[in-house]
């Protein structure tokens, strides 16, 4: 944020833009919503991604050392680490509450092996469920060439086993529209109890398909976010097979 930002206070612009190196567009609190219609990317398959990733401050907890002895390790970033089973263990899913048009509601999330379909209603399809937050992240694709058949969709992330709070996974969402910059969500907000989290929502409003940040952390789970955002089905306790372990 250079000191010349100030001078241009009165012009709000729609969303957070990041940089042109990164093209992307960040979703915040103060400017939540973006129109793909607008920016013409309602066609075509919109690709959903959820990453997270591990820093080794947060896995082997933080080591003081005298600055004395080692004066240039406070200029120093924590590492970045990836994942390993024998590392931490970590399993965040990516999911989607949908309601289409003709009023059919449903779920695409790998509990349970829901995992949609995008050429046919719902027209939702997981792409298969990672279990310990390889380069590739989990991916949802949403076929909006049938936008007329969707009413809105809630993308969610809910932590599986006993995965560390959401803060220290550092995860972001992060959608691929046919058309224009990625939009980003991150979910490093602190909430050390949180189980579950409604990230983005996904509506056809007259015609034009808005994407607008949620970012509600719940201690519950899928349950708890259909309770919060009125979709009514019936939950039951579920558990991932060896299979898909």
């Amino acid at each position: 944020m250079g000191f010349l930002d100030g001078l241009w206070r009165g012009r709000e612009s729609e969303f957070d833009s990041g940089s042109a190196a990164t093209n992307s567009i960040q979703l915040t609190k103060r400017h939540s919503q973006v129109s793909l219609t607008k920016q013409g990317a309602a066609t075509g398959n919109l690709r959903i991604n959820l990453a997270w990733r591990m820093r080794s401050s947060d896995i082997g907890g933080t080591q003081r050392e005298s600055l004395l002895r080692h004066p240039f390790k406070a200029l120093k970033p924590p590492e970045v680490v990836g994942h390993s089973q024998s590392m931490v263990n970590v399993d965040l899913d990516l999911g989607c509450l949908y309601e289409l048009k003709d009023g059919t509601r449903g779920v695409v999330q790998p509990l349970g092996g829901f995992l949609g379909d995008v050429n046919a209603p719902p027209y939702v399809k997981l792409s298969g469920d990672d279990r310990f937050g390889s380069a590739s992240g989990e991916t949802i694709y949403v076929n909006l060439d049938h936008k007329d058949a969707i009413k809105r969709l809630l993308l969610f992330a809910y932590i599986y086993d006993q995965t560390p709070a959401f803060d220290r996974t550092h995860a972001i969402v992060t959608l691929y529209p046919s058309n224009g910059p990625r939009i980003e969500i991150g979910l490093d907000e602190r909430h050390p109890q949180a189980r579950s989290c409604a990230v983005v929502m996904i509506e056809n409003v007259k015609d034009e398909i808005l994407v607008r940040r949620e970012v509600k952390f719940v201690y519950g789970f899928q349950g708890e976010l259909d309770r919060l955002y009125g979709w009514g089905l019936q939950w039951g306790r579920g558990h991932k097979s060896k299979a898909e372990r």
